[in-house]
């Protein structure tokens, strides 16, 4: 095969040798055509498509020659090939593509009519195109006669065709102008046809631009027609329809419109759910931030009390250093004194300084002194971590000579003045009971020895008369209010007031007597009892 090399001019190139290529190409093309036809037989007839799997030669066809027209041109290679076939040898040498042979289909049932159609279009040409096969068969198969039509009029009326007719290109401004063409197929629409040309070529033409042997195209047309009175009921019919969509439209709208509303409030509704558990969390939050807050200045507050006590403490030490031990009026500063007296007798109501204790002995209040003078040794001996102040500290306080037992000891010894105030003030009160002095004296009962040597003769009798006064049964006497013991009597619920003692009987006024002329009677004190409201 000569190949063109484009650097070469015209004037240069062969003639014979690029016209004898030209040929070669285009009979190895017919040729491979052929070829592939006699291939695609044997694949058909001997069934070797099922050895891939295939169940029939349609779906091979589909499935593997897809990009090559599929099923349907090897439909019409096939078809091509038995035209042919058909054909005696001398004459299938006048077919030299497939494509001819396609208005010679319906011929192949008749052999006779096949040959002499092949015949009559080789006189014309020594190698016809498919228009002059499809001329011959116009010619030599005419069309069916009047007679013959008249016959099957009971017959459905078929659509008109104008296939294997001869038509030519009429229009100026087509490029196909003056042409002619055969059309092999039915028209896709009612104002086109598919012509084919002798170069082979298919093309969609307009039927305005075409004329036949009639110089017209019909546009066949295979809409159907009704009568009038149909037509309005179709008419009808049609606008119901219309009217039907557009309701259905309508509420389709309408439902869309409604679900879109639906989900845009759930979503509305999520949002504000997930802002108000925000909130409550952010709210919970502050509220356990604030009370962390005021953890956090309580903690500075009670850090800050703590430095302050702390430099108090050192101060106190400081200043019980600076004197020696051995010098009882140079021992407590007048501000450790100070803070002694604050913190350990806040209670008493006359404050007894311990510094005037090393100029002169006390005139009273003699063992509150001693109290002070022992919580002042265990100051000293906590302080300066001296033995012997702690002994003379556990010797005065009465406890055992160690800091938890005088701590103990000493703050026993802070309620003494409270308590012998508040046992004074009971036994002062007229009418005073055992039931009054003993509410009070509970309270101070470890420190019992203690308060008692502080009372007075007279308050110590006082006590013990009243305990004693407690301890002997009640006796009805004048002023008693009683109520007869018999709880089967009236006067069982009823109130009366012992006024007058005839030994072992009393004379007993009753209250509800008193408008009536008799308002005394006479009992057995066992007859009596105590009164008690109900």
């Amino acid at each position: 095969m000569l190949t063109l090399d484009r650097s070469e001019t015209t004037s240069a190139l062969n003639y014979t040798n690029l016209n004898t290529s030209i040929q070669d190409t285009l009979a190895a093309i017919d040729r491979f055509e052929w070829q592939a036809i006699e291939e695609l037989a044997v694949m058909r007839d001997n069934r070797y498509y099922m050895d891939a799997g295939y169940t029939s030669f349609e779906s091979y066809c589909e499935k593997e020659l897809t990009r090559y027209g599929g099923y349907r041109r090897v439909r019409d290679l096939l078809a091509a090939s038995k035209v042919v076939d058909t054909l005696p040898e001398s004459l299938r040498e006048k077919i030299t593509k497939p494509s001819q042979t396609r208005p010679l289909l319906r011929l192949v049932r008749t052999p006779d009519k096949l040959q002499e159609v092949v015949i009559i279009a080789s006189k014309e040409k020594a190698f016809p195109t498919a228009a002059d096969f499809a001329k011959a068969v116009s010619e030599l198969v005419p069309k069916t006669s009047n007679s013959n039509s008249a016959n099957i009029t009971t017959k459905p009326e078929k659509p008109k065709t104008q296939l294997c007719q001869t038509v030519k290109v009429s229009s100026q401004f087509h490029p196909r102008y003056g042409e002619e063409g055969v059309i092999e197929v039915d028209a896709p629409n009612t104002l086109q046809q598919i012509v084919t040309f002798a170069d082979g070529e298919r093309l969609l033409v307009n039927n305005a631009d075409l004329t036949d042997e009639n110089d017209t195209i019909a546009s066949f047309s295979t809409q159907r027609r009704y009568p009038k009175e149909y037509t309005e009921v179709i008419a009808e019919l049609k606008e119901q329809h219309r009217r039907e969509l557009e309701r259905l439209e309508q509420e389709l709208r309408i439902g869309l419109q409604a679900e879109a509303n639906a989900r845009a409030e759930a979503q509305i509704r999520e949002q504000l759910e997930s802002s108000q558990k925000l909130y409550q969390q952010q709210k919970s939050e502050n509220i356990k931030l604030q009370q962390r807050l005021d953890e956090m200045q309580g903690l500075r507050q009670l850090e800050l009390e703590n430095q302050r006590l702390q430099q108090r403490i050192e101060e106190l030490e400081n200043a019980v250093e600076e004197r020696p031990t051995q010098q009882w009026g140079n021992t407590m500063t007048t501000q450790v004194t100070k803070a002694l007296n604050k913190q350990v007798k806040l209670a008493l109501e006359k404050t007894i300084d311990l510094r005037s204790l090393a100029i002169e002995p006390p005139k009273e209040n003699a063992q509150e002194c001693l109290r002070l003078i022992g919580m002042a040794l265990k100051q000293i001996a906590s302080a300066m971590n001296n033995t012997q102040a702690l002994e003379a500290a556990a010797i005065i306080l009465g406890s055992s000579p160690t800091p938890e037992a005088i701590a103990y000891r000493a703050e026993q010894l802070e309620m003494l003045p409270q308590s012998v105030s508040d046992i004074r003030r009971v036994l002062a009160q007229p009418g005073c009971t055992w039931q009054d002095y003993w509410t009070v004296a509970q309270e101070y009962e470890v420190i019992k020895a203690d308060y008692w040597a502080e009372l007075t003769t007279q308050e110590t009798e006082l006590i013990t008369a009243l305990q004693k006064a407690s301890s002997q049964p009640d006796t009805i006497s004048i002023g008693s209010i009683v109520a007869h013991a018999d709880p089967y009597r009236t006067l069982y619920v009823e109130r009366g007031e012992v006024v007058e003692d005839l030994g072992e009987e009393v004379v007993v006024s009753w209250d509800h007597w008193k408008e009536q002329s008799k308002k005394t009677d006479r009992y057995f004190r066992d007859e009596l009892r105590f009164w008690q409201p109900q």
